[in-house]
């Protein structure tokens, strides 16, 4: 189940980015939810898609800090994420 989220968030991010990237789409920082710490480095994974994952956030950090994360890990009293970007502060989006 963890894989096929991971895939979809996966595929949703890369389409975010094509579509930045083909639009020169402006920031929206009006959306974000307020994560500030920075996503780890996506050199420290050897799966490709992983490394992928990690480098969008790495790259788009506005538009996942806009994404509820659909894990849940926002309501978990472990977790306390703010958004779909704070999957990427750590590994917890790796898993």
């Amino acid at each position: 189940m963890r894989t096929k989220v991971s895939a979809i968030l996966l595929a949703l991010s890369l389409l975010l980015v094509n579509q930045a990237i083909a639009q020169k789409v402006v920031k929206d920082e009006s959306l974000r939810k307020g994560e500030t710490r920075a996503t780890v480095e996506p050199s420290v994974y050897k799966d490709a898609r992983v490394k992928k994952a990690y480098q969008v956030a790495k790259e788009i950090p506005w538009v996942l800090d806009s994404i509820y994360c659909f894990c849940y890990c926002e309501e978990s009293p472990v977790f306390k994420h703010k958004s779909l970007l704070s999957c990427y502060v750590d590994n917890h989006a790796a898993i």
